[in-house]
């Protein structure tokens, strides 16, 4: 008899176990929108549009209004990399097409591949706001010591909501394999499991 009871509770055991598990495999899927929804309502991780130059140079330019737009820059810890824009920010008329640069130098004595992952404040403003042209959008390859100038064509959409007068993209750079140097990554992911 205290075999058979033994038996039972450990078939309730691997039973709970067997849930258990199920329920952590379908809450790891539930963290993509999870996540989603998390940097829409802060603003983190605000997920920018891309459209072809000739669309956007094709949009009304509203001269009646400015907005500013700043830009940050970080790098990962990982990444032995200076990373900063060269110019802090600028005020733009929405509609306009406007090109900045940031710049880029390995630290180290080898080959370091990165890739940026932009986020754009407020998170609201992330569906006004389209490049034409990123540096984020491959992975990029620096030789020992090397420096470079990236450049970011970008446009923010006549539409933006009026009461949205700063936006701040930042860009962090992580360290990427290296042989995926120059590689076109998507954006939409959200995650950085596509970059690492």
């Amino acid at each position: 008899m205290a075999m058979d009871e033994r038996k039972q509770a450990n078939r309730r055991v691997v039973k709970r176990l067997g849930m258990a598990a199920l329920l952590m495999f379908g809450f790891g899927f539930a963290l993509v929108p999870l996540y989603d929804v998390f940097c829409e309502i802060t603003g983190l991780n605000g997920k920018t549009g891309r459209i072809e130059l000739e669309e956007a140079l094709s949009q009304t330019v509203d001269e009646d209004r400015e907005v500013t737009v700043e830009f940050l820059a970080t790098v990962h810890s990982e990444l032995p990399w200076e990373f900063r824009p060269m110019l802090r920010r600028i005020k733009v008329h929405p509609g306009e097409v406007i090109e900045v640069n940031y710049f880029a130098r390995n630290m180290t004595a080898e080959m370091v591949t990165g890739q940026a992952v932009p986020s754009l404040a407020p998170g609201l403003a992330a569906k006004y706001f389209s490049k034409t042209e990123c540096f984020c959008f491959t992975r990029q390859a620096l030789g020992p010591g090397e420096s470079k100038e990236m450049p970011l064509r970008f446009i923010v959409d006549p539409e933006l909501p009026e009461n949205v007068r700063t936006v701040s993209l930042s860009y962090t750079f992580y360290q990427a394999k290296p042989e995926e140097a120059g590689k076109e990554i998507s954006m939409g992911s959200g995650t950085l499991d596509s970059i690492m």
